[in-house]
């Protein structure tokens, strides 16, 4: 049987979608919110109606009967720290990200928005690889100061899918490889993963700069700068999310830009975005070690992979430690629609979402 699958990944301004026929996309949609549109919204949660209908209406007019699905799944964020893989969406796990998420982002009514449309058609809907995914291990938690512990925020949806992606084309089974995965866009992560656990991380926080966060800074420095009166606290958050990285040094967030400067003869941009190569490669030396240095591969992915100049300049720098991989972009709807299709064949297991005791099935 093929199995037709949609999946939903909501952004701040835009919802994507896609409907998979076994691994084949039949259409790929993004339907963009305005700024006037939102502003209609006390919160985020309330624009699950809206959004809702937008999916279903332009799935009529594109022809996709939805009583053809077979499941739907959908990008998640808000929830306590779980185990990688799928969950079923359940009432449990819609109580807490209505009420009590832990993350206040529009990616929650991926899965929302995922169990309202599965229930009209009587489907199971799943979520896959949320952001809170933490399968690090105890002592790389610990972060030096005894109030602050390391918490796992990645992009695990696309390194994970990168990495078992990187399995199947090599005809290797995820489970037996030791790999390092980095993720290059607006922000930048990466994993390393041990036999199928994605054990240790460099968060968008802790690691290297990106287009438009600042990544790990001087600790003495940044909290003088933080009581310095310069800036309020917003002032100070937007600056490391949202102004820090690339856009501080060079008042843009588009790499092409930057990669047309640096041809133009630009030395200043040059510094800066070798700056950035050299951070990324020094992280995935970081995480080599954690494994002691028995890496199979190392994948680069992310949308910012798609350019020559970051990806041969990485490679390059880490191409002793193991052979790198380039797969570029983001990739988050063929993950979430190729982890729930692996569900639906049997060969992976969904988890019940239960915060007291979650159990397979």
């Amino acid at each position: 049987m093929t199995y037709r699958i949609l999946a939903i990944n909501p952004g701040s301004t835009s919802t994507k979608f896609a409907v998979y026929e076994g691994e084949n996309q039949i259409v790929s949609k993004t339907l963009d919110h305005s700024v006037e549109e939102l502003a209609k919204f006390a919160s985020i949660m309330e624009q699950f109606e809206m959004r809702k209908n937008e999916i279903e209406n332009t799935l009529k007019e594109n022809n996709i009967d939805i009583k053809n699905i077979n499941a739907v799944v959908g990008r998640c964020g808000g929830l306590p720290p779980v185990k990688s893989g799928a969950y079923l969406i359940n009432e449990e796990m819609i109580d807490r990200l209505i009420n009590r998420p832990t993350l206040d982002h529009a990616s929650n009514l991926g899965a929302t928005i995922s169990y309202a449309i599965a229930n009209e058609i009587g489907v199971s809907s799943y979520i896959y690889d949320p952001v809170c995914v933490d399968e690090s291990l105890e002592i790389s938690k610990v972060s030096g100061f005894k109030d602050l512990d390391r918490v796992c925020l990645t992009h695990a949806l696309n390194t994970r899918a990168m990495a078992i992606k990187y399995a199947k084309l090599h005809n290797k089974n995820y489970n037996d490889l030791n790999l390092i995965v980095a993720h290059l866009g607006g922000g930048i992560s990466l994993n390393v993963h041990e036999k199928g656990r994605m054990i240790d991380f460099v968060s968008d926080e802790e690691g290297p700069f990106s287009p438009e966060r600042a990544g790990r800074l001087p600790a003495k420095m940044l909290v003088d700068l933080c009581y310095s009166g310069k800036y309020t606290h917003k002032e100070m958050v937007k600056n490391v999310r949202g102004k820090g990285g690339i856009v501080s040094y060079l008042n843009t967030v588009d790499a092409r830009e930057v990669e047309k400067r640096i041809a133009d003869g630009d030395e200043y941009a040059k510094l800066i975005y070798d700056a950035l190569v050299l951070q990324v490669a020094k992280s995935i030396g970081e995480l080599a070690t954690v494994v002691s240095g028995n890496v199979d591969a190392i994948i680069i992915t992310g949308g910012i992979a798609y350019s020559k100049y970051i990806s041969e300049a990485v490679s390059n720098r880490v191409k002793f430690i193991a052979p790198v991989e380039i797969l570029a972009g983001e990739n988050e709807l063929e993950a979430l629609a190729f982890g729930a299709l692996r569900v639906m064949e049997g060969e992976e297991k969904a988890t019940i979402y239960n915060e007291v005791d979650l159990v397979t099935v």
